[in-house]
């Protein structure tokens, strides 16, 4: 995309890491945390995902600052390290969590809605669906008139939907009661029995990781930065930022309510906590606060994943179609696919029991790839540019870790899921490649797509026979 590079500077990208993760899920954080642990395991999940989404900000820091010249985040990375298809899969995986992730906004804006409307229901109704798709195709009106412009009203959105949020943390601080908050420790456990408070940690893991995905929003748009060095700045900055407010949006409410009345919530779980504590105007202002959030958050979504599957067009790892550009400077072909895969998530949405916590750790379990094969790549680099020092090796290292486990962790099910999306993908890639009169597949890159098609196949079967139910 043309004619703005160098314009952002560091507030801007630290709205984008800002503006990517405060999204959806923090609004879901009560309840989804009120239901599957107490205090003791809350604390436990964040130190855990905490951790390693800082080894990961640093590694995407360190990269920003080691290879400047690749500015398409996740995907250059990838890519550089590893080859085409690493990068392909990568960046085409990275596409499709915007996309997901861009649906469950519309999910959770009509499921907020629904509180007042029935007939939007939690917002997987036809209803629900029918308002989305508009919505859906006027941010595409507005993304055709330039990236710029969308970039600084995301700015000016992230601004606007954190003070919500923050009126929530200081009205629930108020409201703290020590001797509720005692009796939320263990939560589904009980004190001292480590296999229950094994088991809580886990179940809240991939939300924890959904609500940090957009971490490397500063590093995807790069090449945008006034200084280079801005771009390690703004994601390490973003990170403290959101790490610190969604520690205590989960938390304080353990202090306000019981561990019954918080798993009893209605999502978004945040308007309906605070509704409890100050009454019916708590959920009114805070459930306005989402509807911006989120919409904020779909827009800087939209413009990462764009940005994503134009780096692979225009290196040809996606067919060239993809990297035409409008009179604005924006690839408009990649516009279009992007939101009509959008538009068919969507409308599979109708089919799902809780279309919401399906998407979310659908799209955890989907970005753990690109993040881990950035991670190995910061590893590469380091050993490349410094040798075997213990202290450049270490948060590469401990990134490269945490993603390999959280992907372990996420479970077949979703593995098997993203498996069905990765696998149809690679036509792209075969297109692509026949473009440029180039073999398809590689002998290494067939064995990895024979795993890929037998885990689509296996997800597919468990769908079928009902083994697997979204």
């Amino acid at each position: 995309m043309k004619g703005s590079s160098g314009s952002l500077p560091v507030f801007a990208l630290t709205a984008m890491v800002v503006g990517s993760m405060v999204g959806a899920g923090i609004f879901s954080l009560p309840r989804s945390f009120g239901t599957a642990t107490g205090i003791i395991g809350a604390i436990l999940a964040w130190s855990i995902t905490g951790l390693g989404m800082y080894a990961l900000a640093r590694v995407f820091q360190q990269l920003a600052e080691a290879r400047p010249e690749l500015d398409a985040g996740v995907y250059s990375y990838a890519r550089e390290g590893f080859g085409g298809y690493a990068g392909f899969l990568a960046g085409a995986g990275y596409w499709l969590v915007g996309c997901i992730a861009d649906v469950s906004y519309w999910v959770l804006i009509k499921s907020t809605l629904g509180a007042a409307f029935p007939i939007f229901g939690d917002g997987n109704t036809i209803a629900a669906v029918a308002i989305s798709s508009i919505g859906l195709w006027l941010y595409h009106v507005l993304i055709l008139q330039g990236v710029r412009q969308a970039a600084t009203l995301n700015t000016v959105v992230t601004v606007a939907k954190i003070l919500p949020i923050l009126v929530f943390i200081a009205l629930v601080a108020f409201a703290f009661q020590p001797d509720v908050f005692v009796a939320n420790l263990w939560g589904g456990g009980e004190a001292g029995s480590a296999p229950g408070l094994l088991d809580q940690v886990r179940s809240t893991l991939l939300v924890t990781i959904f609500v940090f995905i957009g971490i490397e929003g500063a590093s995807v748009y790069s090449r945008y930065a006034r200084r280079r060095s801005d771009v390690g700045r703004a994601t390490v900055i973003g990170f403290l930022l959101v790490l610190a407010l969604m520690v205590a949006v989960t938390l304080l409410p353990y202090a306000a309510l019981s561990g019954a009345d918080l798993a009893g919530l209605r999502q978004p779980s945040m308007a309906t906590a605070l509704e409890r504590i100050v009454g019916a105007w708590g959920g009114i202002f805070v459930s306005i606060g989402l509807i911006i959030s989120v919409l904020g958050a779909y827009l800087a979504w939209s413009l990462i994943a764009l940005e994503v599957l134009f780096a692979l067009a225009k290196a040809g790892d996606m067919p060239r179609l993809l990297a035409r550009e409008n009179r604005k400077g924006v690839p408009a072909p990649a516009l279009w696919l992007s939101n009509i895969v959008i538009q068919l998530v969507l409308i599979v949405t109708l089919f799902s029991e809780d279309a919401f916590t399906t998407l979310v750790k659908l799209t955890s379990t989907m970005v753990l790839v690109p993040y881990l094969l950035s991670a190995f790549f910061a590893v590469k680099v380091t050993v490349a540019d410094d040798g075997l020092s213990p202290g450049r090796l270490f948060w590469p290292g401990l990134a490269s870790v945490f993603a390999a486990l959280m992907i372990v962790a996420a479970g077949v099910q979703f593995l098997l899921l993203s498996a069905l999306l990765y696998a149809p993908a690679t036509a792209l890639y075969a297109w692509a490649r026949r473009e440029q009169g180039r073999g398809v597949l590689t002998r290494v890159v067939w064995i990895v797509f024979a795993l890929l098609i037998l885990a689509a196949l296996l997800g597919a079967y468990g769908l079928a026979t009902g083994a697997i139910v979204i």
